[in-house]
């Protein structure tokens, strides 16, 4: 059974991913300064990251119109599967959803379903990569969604930022936490909570520091046993390398997934900025 999995631009995919062909990925723009940046395959995140920095303004971000998401529809073959980052985060979920009201009005023989992932980065990374494999397995329309749905509802997200500034300006910070991190340069061990907020867990004195806060995180989570670790990084592959051994020493995963921040990840994230996600 033919499939497309499509993802808004938060989503962190691999590099198999991207080259599989059953993701499609419909961009977000970035606004810093005068620049707009277009979330797709030629952004390049480093200039991005490094043009924020210098930014004096506030940075800000549009989700993707339901135009562009029903074009998306529209091209893809068979089943469309549909993951966004946190409805609670960004309006591209309702972007979502609304073009795919009017995909199924004008398609009724077709078959669509919007997963709000209820995380970001390398949470959607894994939400795609799970609706890929159940699909691929010749699953249901309905069974894929089910699984799916009960996946979400497990999964865990984590992160550790070298910069809080944009959450702090896009008011993802409250004014006690924006003050620490400010004042003291503590590093915040943050994750989402099952409603895809954004909670902090604990805090350290370094990132080495944090990282391993983090390990101990998900060591104590028994359910992360025989789950896969997706570890998305913002420019700083080392720093996702040291994670992975932290995590292979102290964990039972079944497999650690590395990617790489796409723009939008790298706009919260920030150079130096690590999300984990089982």
């Amino acid at each position: 059974m033919s499939f497309q999995v499509v993802v808004d631009s938060c989503c962190d995919l691999t590099l198999q991913q991207r080259s599989s062909g059953l993701y499609t990925n419909v961009p977000l723009t970035i606004q810093v300064g005068s620049a707009q940046y277009r979330d797709d395959a030629s952004l390049d995140t480093a200039l991005l990251a490094d043009a924020m920095a210098r930014c004096d303004q506030a940075a800000h971000t549009a989700c993707p119109s339901p135009g562009d998401y029903l074009a998306a529809y529209e091209a893809a073959q068979g089943d469309v599967y549909v993951v966004t980052l946190s409805a609670l985060l960004s309006g591209s979920h309702n972007s979502a959803w609304q073009a795919a009201q009017l995909f199924q009005e004008q398609h009724p023989e077709r078959h669509i379903h919007v997963f709000n992932s209820c995380s970001a980065s390398a949470g959607q990374t894994l939400v795609a990569q799970r609706v890929a494999d159940l699909a691929g397995q010749g699953l249901s329309f309905t069974q894929v969604v089910a699984q799916t749905d009960r996946y979400i509802a497990e999964l865990n997200t984590l992160f550790v930022l070298e910069n809080l500034d944009t959450l702090r300006k896009a008011g993802r910070l409250n004014r006690t936490q924006a003050l620490i991190t400010g004042a003291l340069r503590v590093k915040l061990v943050m994750g989402s909570t099952p409603e895809g907020e954004i909670r902090k867990h604990t805090q350290a004195l370094s990132i080495k520091q944090a990282l391993s806060k983090l390990t101990d995180l998900m060591a104590q989570d028994r359910l992360h046993r025989g789950k896969t670790l997706c570890i998305s990084h913002c420019l700083c592959p080392k720093r996702a390398d040291y994670l992975r051994d932290l995590a292979q020493r102290r964990c039972a995963f079944s497999r650690i997934l590395i990617t790489e921040t796409r723009g939008i990840s790298t706009f919260y994230a920030n150079r130096g900025g690590i999300v984990a996600a089982y």
